[in-house]
């Protein structure tokens, strides 16, 4: 997407071998910044001011409530106060997330500074319920993704966050909303990319960016690169993120028992601009919420943005593979288990499968081993399809 596209182009949006037949999607045009002309101005707010990494935040009264209601000074929110996590304030539950914009503060510079958000589990963790797991699946060697990504990949982007620990990236998909046709402004991504489960709360300053590094070039090249090259939607920021109570009770740094429920839904809107993201993006996805057998699921890929070593998270890679089962435990669901090298900030990528002809979203990379040779993801059943469903009915109309 370094330039703009003519309306109703067809493009193969997650073409790979074996999947190519039924992985074409129309797609629509794209700007250098994701802003609608028609409306360039932010939602009225109470208030805005100069933050200590140079954005500006943009508090709307609703969320300053809320920020209230929970013991914080709006004012030293506003002046870098959402640096500060302190454990009594770090809000946690599923009805306390807040991310008022920060305007300007996800620079290309910040995102590439940015590290994985890693779920790594130790061969204890792997070998908990063997009777339940197939055999570990040979290793896969993730293939690059072709370029431009807006042509090939065009729902697959980043999913940027502020951590304890600092700047931090996954992975996310752009999805369809059943309830609002053609006007999606829903991303699919892992619930420990929004939730620090069991032993802390919300992250902060969410935000996806729709094929990241469009041309995929290398970062010595970035340096000269456009900010179209590198956020050719622009930014979008979540202003509401909903996860699984299973990941945000049971979710740990390994995944824990949380991995089985290790998703969520982000509602966002654009930095600038009036757009809908499918709209803008021009590509969406159904997902779907069968939760076939292994057995029974056929061949998956894998998509994202692999951030550690030997991967630098500025170029898409993708996995395929047929899944078996994992369980890291005998009372929790299977997951899905493919073979993969792709490292930590590959969390939270869509994996996808054909069904009925479409490409649809079935999982997504929640977990992977030290040695990085596999990647497993939760099967999506009814407590994933009402999460989506309530997000969509009362978000997703904003």
């Amino acid at each position: 997407m370094s330039a703009p596209r003519g309306r109703g182009r067809r493009r193969s949006v997650l073409a790979a071998t074996g999947l190519v037949a039924a992985l074409a999607l129309t797609a629509t045009a794209c700007g250098g910044s994701g802003k609608d002309e028609a409306s360039d101005k932010p939602d009225a707010t109470t208030s805005q001011a100069a933050d200590g990494d140079g954005g500006k935040v943009t508090i709307p009264s609703d969320l300053a409530d809320r920020l209230e209601e929970h013991g914080i000074d709006v004012d030293k929110w506003k002046d870098g106060g959402w640096k500060d996590w302190d454990r009594d304030k770090w809000l946690s539950e599923a009805q306390d997330f807040v991310n008022p914009v920060i305007e300007g503060l996800w620079e290309p510079e910040r995102m590439r500074s940015a590290e994985e958000a890693d779920k790594t589990v130790t061969t204890k963790d792997a070998s908990a319920a063997q009777g339940l797991s197939d055999p570990e699946p040979v290793p896969v060697r993730a293939e690059a993704e072709k370029t431009p990504y807006h042509d090939n990949a065009a729902p697959v982007g980043k999913v940027f966050f502020d951590s304890p620990e600092g700047p931090a990236v996954c992975s996310g998909t752009v999805i369809k909303d059943v309830n609002h046709p053609g006007r999606s402004n829903l991303v699919w991504t892992a619930g420990h990319c929004v939730h620090a489960g069991g032993d802390g709360g919300w992250y902060r300053n969410l935000v996806f960016v729709p094929a990241y590094n469009d041309l995929g070039k290398s970062e010595a090249d970035l340096g000269s690169a456009s900010a179209s090259e590198i956020a050719p939607y622009g930014n979008w920021w979540a202003d509401w993120a909903s996860t699984s109570d299973g990941w945000i009770r049971g979710g740990s740094e390994s995944g824990g028992a949380g991995a089985a429920y290790d998703y969520a839904v982000l509602h966002v809107k654009p930095e600038q601009g009036s757009k809908s993201l499918e709209e803008t993006v021009g590509a969406a996805l159904d997902v779907d919420f069968s939760a076939p057998s292994a057995s029974a699921a056929g061949e998956m890929g894998a998509w994202g943005y692999p951030a550690a070593p030997p991967y630098n998270g500025l170029q898409m890679f993708k996995c395929l593979d047929a899944p078996g089962r994992f369980s890291l435990g005998a009372d929790l669901p299977t997951m899905y288990r493919i073979g993969c090298t792709m490292t930590g900030g590959s969390s939270g990528g869509g994996w996808f499968r054909v069904l009925d002809g479409e490409t649809v979203l079935v999982s997504n990379t929640s977990i992977g081993p030290m040695d990085n040779t596999w990647l497993a993801g939760p099967r999506l059943g009814e407590d994933a399809e009402a999460l989506y469903q309530n997000m969509s009915r009362t978000y997703g109309g904003r």
